[in-house]
């Protein structure tokens, strides 16, 4: 079972959109998919409740405190939405369950410097610093042609961990979430914009180069 792991210390980035949207990607695949809610705000797993029965089954995986216990252990993939303010001992705890990392990062001067010491602090455990999982970058709910989105542009490109895509600030991700369904699942007329700018990072997803 692979695991691919959500994760920022700095709340409000938007873990619950990217998780829900990377474990409906897989399952649409047609991969045996299960998503991990950690975080207390149980976003993912209200998402998941609204989910129609008529589209691919993903299955429910609830509570840190129990660790991954009930995972599916038939699941291909399993994605979690990890908690914010995960630091020291906790954050360590974390990154065991975890061979892919994504870090969404948002458009503002307070989320940059936020996730400057948090990148820091995920290089600096042994499980990164070994090579035994892999980390990258996502600039999430960006609006193009403004001065945030270039600043976010050029700080995520020299932050020397892979800046894998850069994700518009849509109406259609609450469209998808309010449904129980991701942004693949919405009409091709409606979402294709944002198929395009998800491919850099299904792509890598779906690589040796996001895994140990």
């Amino acid at each position: 079972m692979r695991h691919i792991m959500v994760l920022n210390a700095k709340g409000g980035c938007g873990k619950s959109t990217l998780a829900t949207n990377i474990a409906s990607y897989f399952a649409t695949q047609g991969a045996a998919v299960a998503l991990a809610d950690y975080d207390p705000q149980r976003s993912s797993l209200d998402w998941l409740d609204r989910r129609p029965d008529n589209r691919a089954s993903i299955a429910a995986v609830a509570g840190f405190e129990d660790g991954l216990r009930k995972a599916p252990r038939n699941a291909d993939i399993l994605v979690i939405d990890a908690p914010a303010r995960s630091h020291g001992s906790e954050l360590t705890d974390l990154v065991k369950h975890a061979e892919t990392i994504v870090v969404p990062v948002l458009p503002s001067t307070i989320d940059m410097q936020a996730t400057t010491a948090f990148l820091e602090e995920l290089k600096n455990l042994t499980k990164i610093e070994k090579k035994q999982a892999k980390v990258a970058v996502v600039a999430n709910r960006v609006r193009e042609n403004t001065l945030i989105y270039d600043d976010l542009d050029e700080y995520l490109t020299n932050v020397r961990v892979p800046y894998i895509a850069a994700l518009r600030d849509a109406q259609n991700y609450v469209r998808a979430y309010t449904r129980g369904i991701g942004i693949f699942e919405l009409p091709e007329y409606l979402a294709w914009p944002d198929w395009d700018e998800w491919e850099p990072l299904t792509a890598w997803l779906r690589t040796k180069r996001s895994q140990p």
